[in-house]
């Protein structure tokens, strides 16, 4: 293990952040595609990698065999993994039978695993090859969701990323303000009604609903981050010419608040006029988070390293419903991306990056917090030792961005505390 620690900037009330390297334990990147098929509607996944792929993939969707989800495997065998089989023949024959069963798709995604890259299998020219093949009804685009030195949500970032080079360009005389991340369909249209308030726009989301409707990108483009995990893709959009706002994340009132007044002051809305206008969803964000406030106050909670979106959750859980931090550990931290959330955090708070699993857990134990994030792998044996814990992955597939949204995240944080105190009784 190597520790490294970041000094405070001058001046600066950022923490300091302790490094860590050893043993991890997160899902891959092909998680992120039970989100995305959902959010792109026109598009179909087709993962190329093993059994073990095939499994995980249906486990996290909670697929049902006779269900016709918009993804799939195309499994090696072991033949493809000596090099006895011609892999891109084998992977042209899976494609031809899915374009023939799903008529409907506009997208295909080729998405590369572990053992894909493994064996060196080049899915960047079988896209090309596929593309001109079906240019008449379907494009196909390449990405990599392998496992190795990355975390579960960084496979959107992949994904988008891959996306940034086919957008259309923003004339150079026209603006408009592009937010990143996928969002639900219903959080995303709540917000289009605040910015159309605001008289903010045109706005556009990456991801769209439709894969063949994607948003335009130029100098004139404001790009707002509504996931922290995308770095990548921001920067490809930054090479494009976008401009990236610099903003909290939409979680909470505070951090909702923060997000949109970003918008709105590089499209010279005044703060009081966002105020005026979100006075509404605010009001009701409160209220909701009254009762969990009482719940949660005084809570001690213990993040450790999975999702990315520990930070900013960290800070909406201590500064609008009083939990205590004990630690904030997050697999990777964008000091570009995260910078104002990190400004939000508590004096004194241990901020941790990347991952050493055994001793991470050691803190755990000494510290016995009332809740710990974690991931899935990790949460039964904490449970076994009577310590709460709250399955980080759920935080991402839940709708939990939003003033409207604020109480249901709260309670997805109360639940196991609560579910705790029921089987004491």
């Amino acid at each position: 293990m190597s520790l490294v620690t970041e000094p405070k900037q001058g001046g600066c009330a950022l923490p300091e952040i302790t490094r860590e390297r050893g043993q991890r334990q997160v899902f891959c990147g092909l998680a992120g595609i039970v989100w995305l098929h959902r959010k792109i509607q026109d598009a179909f996944f087709l993962v190329v990698g093993s059994r073990t792929c095939a499994h995980l993939l249906q486990s996290a969707a909670g697929v049902m065999i006779f269900a016709e989800p918009r993804f799939a495997t195309a499994i090696l065998q072991e033949r493809d993994l000596a090099g006895l089989a011609d892999c891109n023949q084998e992977l042209d024959r899976v494609v031809a039978d899915v374009l023939e069963r799903r008529p409907d798709i506009k997208t295909l995604f080729l998405v590369g695993s572990c053992p894909s890259e493994v064996i060196k299998l080049d899915l960047g020219k079988a896209a090309e090859r596929l593309s001109e093949r079906y240019s008449d009804r379907v494009q196909v685009i390449d990405y990599s969701a392998s496992g190795l030195e990355t975390t579960f949500t960084q496979g959107e970032d992949a994904c988008l990323g891959a996306l940034v080079p086919r957008l259309p360009a923003l004339p150079s005389i026209e603006r408009s303000l592009l937010v990143l991340g996928t969002l639900p369909d219903v959080v995303e249209d709540q917000f289009r009604r605040l910015f159309e308030a605001l008289e903010i726009g045109p706005v556009h989301f990456l991801p769209p609903r439709q894969a063949s409707e994607l948003p335009p990108v130029g100098p004139g483009t404001s790009v707002l981050l509504a996931q922290p995990f995308l770095g990548e893709t921001a920067r490809a959009l930054h090479k494009r010419g976008a401009a990236l706002l610099s903003a909290p994340y939409p979680f909470g009132v505070e951090g909702t608040l923060a997000w949109l007044k970003a918008a709105a002051a590089a499209w010279g809305v005044t703060p009081e006029r966002v105020d005026e206008v979100a006075a509404p969803a605010v009001a009701r964000a409160r209220r909701g988070l009254e009762h969990y406030r009482e719940l949660l106050a005084g809570k001690r909670i213990h993040f450790l390293p999975d999702s990315q979106l520990e930070i900013p959750l960290a800070r909406f859980l201590q500064r609008e419903l009083g939990m205590e931090l004990v630690e904030v550990a997050s697999p990777f931290i964008d000091r570009q991306l995260m910078e104002p959330e990190l400004a939000l955090l508590p004096e004194g708070v241990r901020v941790t990056e990347g991952q050493d699993l055994e001793t991470q857990l050691d803190r755990v134990r000494a510290a016995r917090p009332d809740l710990t994030v974690c991931g899935l792998g990790l949460a039964n044996p904490l449970e076994a030792e009577g310590l709460r814990t709250k399955w980080s992955i759920e935080l991402v597939f839940s709708p939990v961005h939003g003033f409207d949204q604020a109480a249901d995240l709260a309670e997805l944080f109360a639940r196991p505390l609560t579910r705790g105190a029921l089987l004491q009784v």
